[in-house]
């Protein structure tokens, strides 16, 4: 009879590795439809990928494009043209920050073209639409004020005013908006809201240029004379 042969404990290891690559041929052979699709499939994600990258960079630097040639044109007093450029920046790239800034500015130059409808409707678009930029939001409750003052809507520019201060309360312009304020309250004939407001810059904004601002106009009006 032959001897036993002896198997070693390497030759076992062997034989198991050399089964499990065996069997993961057979598997790969057997599924090599689903190993290629998921490999197309990750190649088309990254490039994808990639090219959503690339596209909102190049998106970015157009819509950049478009915001300076519309301030360009602002300048040279093509202003409906800069409008168009604007509008179309907004409508094209509306979730891009020159799309935010193309808001803004369209609220503002309508309001220097006296366009108030128009003024305010952008003001608006921009306080549904940013949240972030407290700085811009309270210039845009400002810029809604400031359509109604001009209006002649004194009493409901007066309350914008207030809610622009308290919109960024202690940004820059604070003192200056309730500066607005008093003043269209007084216009309204409420001296007593304007009062009020005159003691909030006091306190607020005392040895300050808007203080100074504030008590000549309240007095001006004759409600009464600053004490000696």
């Amino acid at each position: 009879m032959p001897g036993n042969v002896k198997i070693t404990k390497r030759q076992i290891k062997e034989d198991k590795f050399t089964t499990m690559m065996l069997t993961t041929k057979d598997r790969v052979a057997e599924n090599w439809q689903f190993v290629a699709i998921g490999l197309v499939v990750v190649i088309m994600i990254i490039s994808g990928l990639v090219y959503y990258v690339n596209s909102q960079e190049e998106a970015r630097q157009e819509a950049g494009e478009r915001f300076a040639r519309a301030l360009l044109d602002y300048r040279n007093g093509e202003h409906q043209i800069a409008i168009l450029g604007l509008n179309t920046i907004v409508e094209e790239y509306g979730s891009d920050d020159v799309a935010e800034q193309s808001v803004f500015l369209l609220g503002k130059l309508n309001l220097l073209d006296r366009n108030y409808p128009e003024a305010s409707r952008y003001f608006e678009m921009y306080l549904d639409r940013y949240s972030q930029n407290l700085l811009n939001r309270a210039a845009a409750v400002a810029g809604l004020a400031t359509c109604l003052e001009n209006q002649g809507r004194y009493a409901e520019a007066a309350v914008k005013f207030e809610t622009a201060a308290s919109e960024f309360s202690g940004g820059p312009s604070e003192g200056d908006y309730l500066v607005g304020a008093l003043r269209n309250y007084l216009e309204a004939g409420d001296p007593d809201r304007a009062k009020l407001v005159l003691e909030r810059i006091e306190e607020d904004h005392s040895e300050t240029e808007f203080l100074r601002r504030a008590q000549i106009l309240f007095y001006e009006k004759g409600k009464s004379e600053p004490e000696s």
